[in-house]
C-alpha cells in the first residue's frame, strides 16, 4: 500500500487520457432534490494557473510575468565582471528573478537581453509548482523563460530542505534528461530521459522515454516509453501520461482489476473515470466473475458549492447462479447520498437506499458489517431552523429483511410527513417555559400476511409547560403535557387493519429531580496525577394517563408506542478526572493503525462492531491537562404500574416508550416492578487506550440479558483490539400467565434466543509506514461455534510503490461460504493493480 503523500493516479494508452480514481478534493452536489432545484456549477478556480504565469491583455496586463526591467532581477556571485550590459559572474552564481532562482559555478548574464549562460552545478528553481532543474551546462533566458539544459535531473512538486525532499503537490514527479528545453514559463521538453515518482537516482521504476513534453499544472506526456521496475524492461507503451498538477482530474480508462473467489472464480473489470467539469465526474465500470457472471458498477458525484454535494452509487451482478440446480442470488443495490444548504435557514438532506433483495447483499458485498445488515433505510428531508422554532418536510422508508426468504420483509413508508416543534420558551415573564410538537404524516406498513393502507393519516399534537426551579443546589423540574393522536385506520381484533377512525389522547407529568453533585478531590498524586471523583445523581418520576386503546392503535414508529405508566427511574453516574502535573502535552504515542479499530466514535448503528467510521486520529489532550478517565453510569426504572395501563401481553415481547427510552433490549415478557439495571462503563485511561463496556443486567431473571464490550489499545506501531456481543432475547411462551420461573413447566413453551459473538483484530504498521505492515480481523459465533469472518492483510511499502497482499473469508450460512484471494500493487501518482479496494482495507 502506498503512503498517504501519494494518492493513486492512473496512466493511460493510445488516445485515452487517465485520471485518479479518488481526489482530495470532493467533487458534490446539492442534496435538494425535494425541491427539485436546479444549480449551475461555479467555475472552481484554486487550480488554475497562478497570476504569475499568465494573465490577459485584456486587464491591462503583461502577457508573460518575464517582461522584468534590469531593476528587478538581483544577481550575487564571489566575483563579479561588468561590461555593459554583460555581466561576468564567478563562483556561487546567482541571479533572483520573480519567483525563479537559477545558480550555477560560471554565469555569463545579458541584463539587455536576459540571456543567460551557466556553467558547472546548474540549478533552476521557483515557480508556483515548485520546480527544479539540475544540470552540468544551460543557456536561459530569464524574460522569456525559456531556454535550454544538458545532463538533467529534474522534479515538480518537491522543494528541497537541505538535504531532505518535502512534497508540496499530491502528484510529485522526478525526470532525467540528455536535454531538457524549457519552452515557455510552464512547458518543459525532456528528450532521451525518464521518469518517476521515486526519488533519484535509484528508482523503483521509471519510464524511459525517447521524448516527454511537461505542461506544469496540467500533464506529463510521454512517448514512445518502456516501462519498468528496478531496471527491468516490463512494457511498451507508444503514449502515456502522469499528472502535471496539485490536484489533477482527468477523463480516462483506469487499470483493469484482476483477482480471485472460491465462488466468484476468476475476476476481470475495467472502468472510466470521466471528469465532467471542475465540480463534476462520474466512474463507469464492470467486473466479470468467470464463476457467476457480470457485476456493473458506478459513482456519480457533484459539488456546486462548499455546501452542497450529490453521491450517486450503482452496483449490481448479473447472476447465472450457484449450485445445482442453479439459485439466482443476483440483484442490485443503489445508494444516494446528498445535502444542500439553502438561504433563509433551509437545508435538504437526501440519504436513499434501495436493495433489490437481501441475499444480494449477503452473497456479494464484501464488507462484513454492511453484508450481515438486514436493515435498510431512506430518507430525505426539508428543514428550517429559525429562532429556536423547527419545521421539517420528510419522506421516510424503512425496510427489515426477516429472512432470505424472498418477500420476508417488513416495509414502513412515512409519505409525507409534516413537523412543527421548538424549543423551551419563556411563557411571558412569568418562571413557567412552555413547548411543543406536532406531526401530520402519511403512513403505510406490510408484511407476510398483513398490510395497512396505502396511505394511513396520523396527527400528532403534544403541547409541553415546565416549571424549572433551583434551590439551595438542587435543581427541580415538573413537567406537564397534553398528546392528542389521530389515526385514519386501526387494529381490528382479527389482526388486520381496517378503516376505521382512532382518536388516543394522554396526559403526561413528570418531576425531575437532580441534588447537589458530590465531589472529593484526592490528596497526594498517583501516577504522576492528581484526581477527582464526581458522582451525580438523578430521579425522575413520571405519569402518563389516558392511553386506554393502545392494543388498537397501529404500530409505525416511536410516536405509536406510548401506554400509561407509572415509574420512577433512578441513576448514578460516577466521574473520575485526573490532571497532569505540568501543562506538558499529552504523550499519544505513534500513529499505529486508527483505521484499524473495534467500536470506534459512541454514535449508534446497527452492530456494535461498526458504530461509524474510525476517527482519523485517536483523542489526544494535548492542550488540556485535565482527562475524564472513567465514566460509570448506573440507571433503573420501578414500575408502580407492571402491566402499564393493561397495555403488556404477557408471554410476548413488549416494546413501550418506557423501555425502549431505557435500553434498546427487549425485556418485557410479563408484569415487573423492576427493570433491568443499565450499565454503561467507558475507561480512557490515555489516547491510546479506549474501553466501553455495557451491560443490562436482569435481577428478576438473575442473568445478563446484554452484554458488549469492546477494547482497544495502541503501543508504538501495534494495534491490539477485541469485543464481545453478548444478547439473550427472552423466549414467548403460550399461556398468559407466563412469568420467568415457568421454564421448567412442560405445558409452557419458553425458548429464549442466545446470541455469543467475539472480534479480535491485531496490527502492526499503519497506511503511511514504509516498510511491512500486517492487520489480521476475525470474527467468531460462540453460540453456533463457526468462523464467521477472517481477513489477513499485509502490505510492503517503498517511498513509491508498494503491493499488498489479502485473505478474506466469509461464511454466512446457506448464502455465502467464500474465500477471497485479493491484491494490489501500487505505484505513486500512476496507479493500481489488482481488486483490493481502499474502502474495503483492513488499513
Amino acid at each position: 500500500m502506498l503512503t498517504s503523500r501519494y494518492p493513486s493516479v492512473d496512466f493511460t494508452l493510445g488516445e485515452f487520457v487517465r485520471f485518479p480514481m479518488t481526489s482530495r478534493t470532493r467533487f458534490l452536489i446539492t442534496a435538494a432534490l425535494v425541491c427539485h432545484l436546479l444549480l449551475v456549477p461555479s467555475l472552481v478556480t484554486s487550480q488554475l494557473l497562478s497570476p504569475a504565469t499568465g494573465s490577459s491583455p485584456a486587464q491591462g496586463l503583461p502577457d508573460t510575468p518575464s517582461a522584468l526591467k534590469e531593476d528587478e532581477v538581483t544577481i550575487s556571485a564571489i566575483t563579479q565582471e561588468k561590461n555593459g550590459p554583460i555581466y561576468k559572474l564567478h563562483g556561487k552564481a546567482e541571479i533572483h528573478y520573480g519567483v525563479y532562482i537559477l545558480r550555477a559555478d560560471e554565469v555569463t548574464y545579458n541584463a539587455g537581453t536576459g540571456q543567460s549562460t551557466a556553467d558547472g552545478h546548474v540549478v533552476l528553481e521557483g515557480g508556483p509548482n515548485d520546480e527544479h532543474i539540475q544540470s552540468s551546462h544551460g543557456t536561459y533566458n530569464v524574460r522569456a523563460e525559456s531556454g535550454r539544459f544538458e545532463n538533467v535531473t529534474g522534479s515538480i512538486g518537491v522543494r528541497m530542505r537541505g538535504t531532505r525532499l518535502m512534497l508540496t503537490s499530491s502528484n510529485p514527479f522526478f525526470f532525467t534528461g540528455t536535454v531538457v528545453e524549457k519552452t515557455g514559463p510552464d512547458h518543459y521538453t525532456v528528450y532521451d530521459g525518464t521518469v518517476t515518482t521515486c526519488e533519484l537516482p535509484h528508482p523503483r521504476w521509471q519510464f524511459n522515454a525517447n521524448k516527454v513534453v511537461v505542461s506544469v499544472g496540467g500533464t506529463a506526456k510521454i512517448y514512445h516509453s518502456t516501462f519498468g521496475i528496478k531496471g527491468i524492461p516490463i512494457l511498451y507503451f507508444p503514449i502515456a501520461t502522469l499528472p502535471a498538477q496539485r490536484l489533477p482530474r482527468q477523463s480516462g480508462f483506469l487499470i483493469p482489476n484482476i483477482g480471485t473467489s472460491s465462488v466468484k472464480g476468476t475476476i476481470l473489470g475495467e472502468s472510466l473515470f470521466w471528469a465532467i467539469n471542475r465540480s463534476m465526474d462520474a466512474h463507469i465500470g464492470a467486473e466479470y466473475f468467470s464463476a457467476r457472471g457480470w457485476a456493473p458498477q458506478g459513482e456519480f458525484r457533484a459539488q456546486p458549492s462548499d455546501s452542497s454535494f450529490v453521491d450517486l452509487n450503482y452496483f449490481g451482478v448479473l447472476d447465472r447462479g450457484t449450485g445445482k440446480p442453479p439459485v439466482n442470488q443476483g440483484g442490485e443495490e443503489v445508494r444516494l447520498n446528498a445535502e444542500g444548504a439553502f438561504g433563509y435557514n433551509f437545508r435538504g438532506v437526501a440519504n436513499i437506499d434501495y436493495l433489490s433483495s437481501f441475499v444480494f447483499r449477503l452473497a456479494f458485498n464484501d464488507v462484513f458489517t454492511q453484508a450481515v445488515n438486514s436493515e435498510v433505510k431512506s430518507e430525505a428531508f426539508l428543514s428550517n431552523t429559525t429562532r429556536g422554532f423547527f419545521y421539517n418536510a420528510s419522506m421516510q422508508r424503512y425496510q427489515d429483511f426477516e429472512s432470505t426468504t424472498a418477500g420476508d420483509v417488513i416495509t414502513i413508508l412515512h409519505a409525507p410527513s409534516f413537523e412543527v416543534s421548538s424549543v423551551d420558551r419563556p411563557l411571558g415573564h412569568s418562571p413557567f417555559y412552555w413547548s411543543y410538537d406536532a406531526a401530520a404524516e402519511g403512513l403505510s406498513r406490510s408484511e407476510p400476511g398483513f398490510s395497512t393502507a396505502d396511505l394511513v393519516g396520523r396527527f400528532d399534537l403534544e403541547p409541553n409547560l415546565s416549571l424549572p426551579l433551583k434551590l439551595g443546589g438542587w435543581s427541580l423540574r415538573p413537567e406537564f403535557s397534553l398528546r392528542d393522536t389521530s389515526y385514519t385506520q386501526q387494529l381490528a381484533t382479527t389482526g388486520s387493519a381496517e378503516s376505521d377512525p382512532i382518536n388516543r389522547r394522554a396526559l403526561e407529568g413528570s418531576v425531575e429531580v437532580r441534588p447537589p453533585a458530590l465531589s472529593q478531590v484526592f490528596a497526594g498524586e498517583f501516577m504522576g496525577r492528581q484526581w477527582k471523583h464526581v458522582i451525580e445523581p438523578r430521579v425522575i418520576y413520571r405519569y402518563v394517563t389516558g392511553v386506554n386503546n393502545f392494543p388498537d392503535i397501529l404500530r409505525f414508529d416511536e410516536r405509536d408506542i406510548l401506554t400509561d405508566t407509572n415509574e420512577v427511574e433512578y441513576s448514578l453516574v460516577n466521574r473520575l478526572y485526573a490532571k497532569r502535573r505540568s501543562n506538558e502535552p499529552e504523550d499519544c504515542g505513534k500513529p499505529g493503525m486508527p483505521s484499524l479499530f473495534i467500536g470506534g466514535a459512541p454514535v449508534p448503528t446497527h452492530t456494535p462492531w461498526g458504530r461509524q467510521s474510525a476517527p482519523a486520529e485517536a483523542p489526544c489532550n494535548t492542550g488540556s491537562p485535565v482527562r475524564e478517565i472513567v465514566t460509570w453510569e448506573l440507571t433503573q426504572k420501578y414500575f408502580v404500574d407492571p402491566t402499564f395501563g393493561g397495555a403488556l401481553v404477557s408471554g410476548r415481547s413488549n416494546a413501550f416508550t418506557s423501555t425502549v427510552d431505557l435500553t434498546g433490549t427487549s425485556f418485557l415478557t410479563a408484569p415487573r416492578h423492576l427493570s433491568p439495571l443499565i450499565s454503561r462503563l467507558r475507561v480512557q485511561a490515555s489516547a491510546r487506550t479506549d474501553v466501553e463496556w455495557d451491560v443490562d443486567y436482569d435481577f428478576v431473571r438473575g442473568g445478563l440479558n446484554a452484554s458488549t464490550i469492546l477494547a482497544n489499545y495502541r503501543i508504538g506501531p501495534f494495534t491490539v483490539g477485541g469485543g464481545d456481543a453478548y444478547l439473550q432475547v427472552p423466549g414467548e411462551c403460550a399461556h398468559s400467565f407466563c412469568m420467568y420461573n415457568t421454564a421448567t413447566d412442560p405445558n409452557v413453551i419458553f425458548w429464549p434466543q442466545l446470541f455469543n459473538q467475539f472480534r479480535l483484530l491485531l496490527g502492526y504498521g499503519h497506511s503511511g509506514k514504509q516498510g511491512f505492515s500486517a492487520a489480521t480481523n476475525v470474527g467468531f459465533d460462540a453460540n453456533l461455534g463457526f468462523l464467521q469472518y477472517a481477513a489477513v492483510q499485509t502490505s510492503y511499502d517503498w517511498d513509491c510503490c508498494g503491493v499488498s497482499l489479502e485473505f478474506r473469508r466469509f461464511a454466512l450460512g446457506s448464502v455465502r461460504n467464500e474465500n477471497q484471494y485479493r491484491f494490489t500493487f501500487a505505484l505513486a501518482n500512476l496507479g493500481s493493480l489488482g481488486n483490493l479496494r481502499r474502502t474495503e482495507r483492513l488499513f
